[in-house]
């Protein structure tokens, strides 16, 4: 007998289960879906050629945001050349597509600095970055680690640092969560669907 309740509570349960995974009003993101989330809601640092930039300056576009370093070896490039090929691969749509790099490392992360790295990606491409104080409320906002780790010399450390991306709809807010090394075509999945969502 009981085993026979605990088949039909599973049975229930995994009804319940197919029945919210139809729901047409929600997408079936690839990457972690974050819509409502209580966080995420502002980001106000100054662009590489210095003007003062928020999130409501990019509302209209799809948005994607990752938080790093342009002295990062791998994970960093490798993201920003996803975006940039999501964007290429979208054809006219790609227009609708905003990369934000956000510095994690604003002490060796100049303007020009950012503005000659981000170039190599995407002209489009723009780069955030503010002072210690104002990079540690953003990280925060986002919910993103970072950390110095100290190298054989003073210049050459090296930066701990969550390692995602956030995907932001056309109204300006945060729906996806999108881990490293996902890879470009979850990414550009997603990206999909916010911009179809967003001509409904």
């Amino acid at each position: 007998m009981n085993t026979r309740r605990f088949a039909l509570a599973v049975l229930a349960a995994l009804t319940l289960a197919g029945c919210q995974k139809a729901t047409p009003d929600k997408p079936a993101f690839k990457g972690i879906d974050l819509t409502g989330a209580d966080y995420a809601k502002q980001l106000n640092l100054t662009d590489q050629d210095g003007r003062a930039r928020s999130l409501a300056d990019f509302k209209g576009k799809v948005l994607v945001i990752f938080f790093g370093y342009t002295q990062c070896p791998d994970v960093c490039p490798t993201t920003m050349a996803e975006v940039a090929e999501v964007k290429r691969s979208l054809g006219a749509d790609g227009d609708k597509v905003q990369g934000v790099f956000v510095t994690v490392d604003p002490e060796r992360d100049t303007a020009a600095l950012l503005k000659a790295y981000l170039a190599s990606f995407d002209p489009s491409f723009v780069g955030l970055r503010g002072s210690e104080e104002q990079t540690k409320a953003a990280a925060k906002e986002f919910k993103v680690f970072y950390a110095k780790v100290p190298g054989k010399t003073p210049e050459t450390y090296t930066m701990d640092h969550t390692a995602a991306s956030f995907i932001f709809d056309t109204e300006g807010r945060v729906r996806v969560y999108v881990r490293y090394g996902a890879g470009a075509k979850p990414l550009a999945d997603d990206i999909k669907l916010l911009l179809a969502e967003a001509q409904k």
